[in-house]
């Protein structure tokens, strides 16, 4: 059985044993070399197996939002838009990142400043940073960045790149998902079948792509697609699901590893699915929010 890690508003658990690793999560990611996490909102910790963490590093002044592992190390995306790499107990700037061309344009609805959402890493070597509010920018060293060809306005909230087809990635955006088959170049938009264009979440199970919908931020009425991976209209998630979440199912809250995929809830309930989101079974409830969850 694939192992399920879930990150709740209190602690870090594995599901099988339900043993607290980490108090107070707020990003996990499982790399080639072993697991990254935040706890306390600027704690960066490390692990091989994801159950004994060393801390990292501490960040100051800065919130850190998601994580990517990358080269023995870790690129953590913060508040604030800015790009940190860990790696040797020590924290760094990547100074470039601040330096990109499309900078003055990235904005948040409320006025604050944007925040690095989240991260992700392709089989060429490409990483894809995705900046709410600011789309989405590509490096092919972790160090030069520059901007893709998406729109600012998009609102992306996840990039996701596919983990064997090289320049292919999705993202999740406030107008649907996006697709890109040229390194982030251009960008198609969709969201035929659904009933809303509002997306928060998206994942890969096997040759089907799953993604969360609502028909705005508030996450009113929020519900779980999937179609294959290379196109067609999406289909709702139904068997085993609510009618409707009560809030969005959100960024780094769904995760899937060949046809098994993990789903974690605003509500504290957790679902499990064993044929890429065709049918889920509900395995955790009452739990407090669910924060994150990883399959390994």
């Amino acid at each position: 059985m694939t192992r399920v890690m879930i990150g709740t508003e209190s602690a870090l658990f594995d599901l099988e044993d339900w043993k607290p690793v980490l108090n107070s999560p707020g990003a996990l990611a499982r790399g080639a070399d072993g697991w990254w996490a935040v706890t306390e909102g600027y704690r960066i910790w490390s692990s091989k197996d994801a159950r004994s963490w060393e801390e990292a590093t501490t960040l100051r002044g800065l919130r850190a939002n998601c994580l990517l592992p990358d080269d023995g190390g870790a690129l953590v995306g913060t508040s604030e838009a800015h790009l940190v790499r860990v790696a040797g107990g020590k924290s760094e700037r990547v100074r470039q990142f601040d330096r990109i061309s499309t900078r003055d344009a990235w904005y948040t609805p409320w006025g604050g400043p944007a925040d690095v959402r989240s991260l992700a890493a392709g089989p060429d070597g490409a990483r894809y940073a995705n900046v709410h509010v600011g789309g989405i920018v590509r490096s092919d060293d972790g160090t030069r960045w520059r901007p893709t060809g998406i729109d600012v306005d998009a609102d992306v909230h996840q990039v996701l790149a596919h983990p064997d087809r090289p320049a292919t990635a999705f993202a999740a955006t406030a107008i649907g998902l996006a697709t890109t088959t040229d390194g982030g170049e251009s960008w198609e938009f969709t969201r035929e079948g659904m009933h809303a264009a509002y997306c928060r979440a998206v994942s890969i199970a096997g040759d089907t792509l799953l993604i969360s919908t609502a028909t705005s931020y508030t996450g009113r009425k929020s519900a779980l697609y999937r179609r294959p991976l290379d196109g067609g209209a999406f289909e709702r998630c139904s068997k085993g699901l609510p009618e409707w979440f009560k809030d969005n199912v959100d960024t780094y809250c769904l995760d899937a590893r060949g046809e098994e995929a993990a789903l974690g809830t605003a509500d504290g309930r957790v679902f499990l699915s064993g044929d890429a989101g065709r049918t889920w079974t509900e395995v955790l409830s009452g739990e407090k929010r669910i924060i994150c969850v990883v399959l390994d």
